[in-house]
């Protein structure tokens, strides 16, 4: 949704379009989270700029961001961003995954695995990052619905848990290293010259599609990477 900054807002309109509380609204601007209101004599008014940094905390907790961390990271984001700088901001950092994580007792963790999951098989999926264990809480997180399934399915295989953890640690070491070299590529040839370009309205747009277009994107590729490696590993080994 396009946001404009000339939007005059009250605390409790801002409130009701970002969906969150006035008392939440109010402790955000108290950390710094918000800039002040425009004055219009004792009324505090708010615009697009103010929805538009409430998205961005939004994006930046569902991603898993402390309460400090989203601090420091908005720092970084002047005072007087542009409701479009912050969208193109809040693009950049949009979760790869639309998964969202889920707390659930036992039962309920029995009805969506389909079947009843005793204390090892728990166990088992807690070493492979499956599941979480939550402090004080004897619910279970499950950070990605999609992989209970797959977890279970693995662990049906019969193979060594042993094996089954050093996989996971292999394949999490070599993909936060792509991650972290794909990104640090797409910032030095694309995020680093608009921004020494001045950030011009023209290119904005453009940064932002083509960050929308590059995650699907670049999934397809890792996924045929990834089995054409497997293919030459095979052919080299036969």
């Amino acid at each position: 949704m396009l946001r404009t900054a000339d939007e005059e807002l009250t605390i409790d309109e801002l409130a009701a379009r970002a969906g969150v509380t006035v008392r939440t609204v109010r402790f955000y601007s108290s950390r710094g989270l918000l800039p002040p209101p425009r004055l219009r004599g004792r009324l505090g008014l708010y615009g697009g700029d103010h929805l538009a940094r409430l998205d961005l905390i939004r994006e930046l907790q569902t991603l898993g961001f402390t309460l400090s961390a989203i601090e420091r990271h908005l720092e970084r984001v002047p005072d007087d961003a542009a409701p479009e700088d912050l969208a193109l901001h809040r693009a950049l950092l949009a979760p790869w995954t639309s998964d969202q994580s889920e707390d659930l007792d036992r039962h309920e963790l029995n009805q969506r695995a389909g079947r009843h999951l005793d204390d090892d098989l728990v166990g088992q999926l807690v070493e492979l990052g499956i599941l979480e264990r939550i402090p004080d809480d004897e619910r279970l997180r499950l950070p990605s619905t999609a992989m209970l399934g797959v977890g279970l399915q693995i662990l049906d295989l019969g193979l060594p848990l042993e094996m089954l953890v050093q996989a996971k640690q292999i394949v999490e070491q070599h993909t936060s290293q792509i991650a972290v070299e794909l990104r640090e590529l797409f910032a030095a040839n694309v995020l680093r010259p608009y921004v020494e370009r001045g950030r011009p309205e023209d290119e904005r747009e453009r940064v932002r599609a083509a960050t929308d277009q590059l995650r699907p994107l670049t999934i397809q590729v890792l996924v045929n990477g990834f089995q054409r490696a497997v293919n030459d590993v095979i052919r080299d080994h036969v």
